[in-house]
């Protein structure tokens, strides 16, 4: 009778063994996709923003929206991010924006143990908006 019980932890053992770094990995993979998901929506929001109230200003329209953008960015907790601006100046000029962002790669020091190679520090995007500059 103790040997029948023996057995059979040692299956749950081994069942264990196999499913656990898998349920890590996929798990790990989720909280990548989440943080990336969530600074590119952030910072598609900063940009939008950014060049809306660039759109509307008449004197110093990429300051306006550089400062809007930087502003709505802010409040982000997840990731790097950098704005940069062109355009405007006169009405009917394009105001381009564009908002950097860069979060950790979680999976990146991993791949190593399952002999992959390193996928880098961190996962980067970019979302841009342009706006025309209005005019009176």
């Amino acid at each position: 009778m103790l040997r029948l019980f023996l057995s059979r932890r040692g299956d749950e053992f081994a069942e264990s063994a196999i499913a656990l770094p898998v349920i890590v990995l996929v798990t790990i993979a989720l909280m990548n996709l989440t943080m990336a998901g969530f600074a590119s929506v952030n910072a598609n929001n900063a940009a939008n923003y950014g060049a809306r109230v660039g759109s509307v200003h008449q004197q110093s329209p990429a300051n306006a929206a550089y400062d809007a953008a930087q502003e709505s960015i802010s409040y982000a907790s997840v990731g790097e991010y950098q704005v940069a601006v062109s355009g405007g100046g006169f009405p009917g000029a394009q105001i381009n924006v564009e908002v950097r962002w860069t979060v950790p790669n979680l999976l990146g020091g991993l791949m190593s143990f399952f002999g992959g190679e390193s996928l880098g520090a961190g996962i980067e995007g970019a979302a841009t908006s342009v706006f025309r500059q209005e005019g009176w």
